[in-house]
């Protein structure tokens, strides 16, 4: 018996296509918000880093440097976007795909959806691993604060 050397294909109803329609417009929606909101954390991160280095003092007592918090907003934005970014061209490449029905577009939309959730998925673990982290060392620490 000779096997199927088709590719297997989907075909999609327009029920379908209806749901992918209404979710390209609320992944827009979520892009474009993320991409807002990240301006205004870097604008705001900004001007705080700027503020605390323009008006640094000692009397206060020490802190975190002006220019390391303005590194760290950096960071925190540049770890942001990505995932903005990858649901924006998602919902770009779903809505060509959706009006056009392209094929291409789709395969394109769902790759961008796919490095979303892998992203996330990273970023979790990575997030994860540092509580664990932070908590085992908070307990070493605690545990010997207890013996003084």
């Amino acid at each position: 018996m000779e096997p199927n050397l088709e590719p297997r294909k989907i075909e999609l109803e327009q029920d379908t296509i209806n749901y992918l329609n209404t979710t390209r417009k609320w992944s827009m929606f979520l892009a474009v918000i993320g991409f807002i909101a990240l301006g205004l954390f870097i604008i705001i991160g900004l001007g705080t880093g700027t503020f605390l280095t323009i008006f640094n003092s000692e009397e206060i007592g020490p802190g975190l440097p002006g220019a390391l918090i303005i590194a760290l907003i950096l960071l925190l934005g540049l770890i942001y976007f990505f995932p903005v970014y990858f649901l924006f061209q998602f919902s770009k490449h779903l809505t060509n795909a959706v009006h056009s029905l392209d094929k291409k577009e789709i395969k394109k939309a769902f790759k961008n959806l796919k490095f979303y959730f892998v992203y996330i998925g990273v970023l979790l673990i990575i997030i994860l691993v540092l509580y664990v982290i932070v908590l085992a060392a908070a307990g070493a620490s605690m545990s010997l604060l207890k013996g003084l």
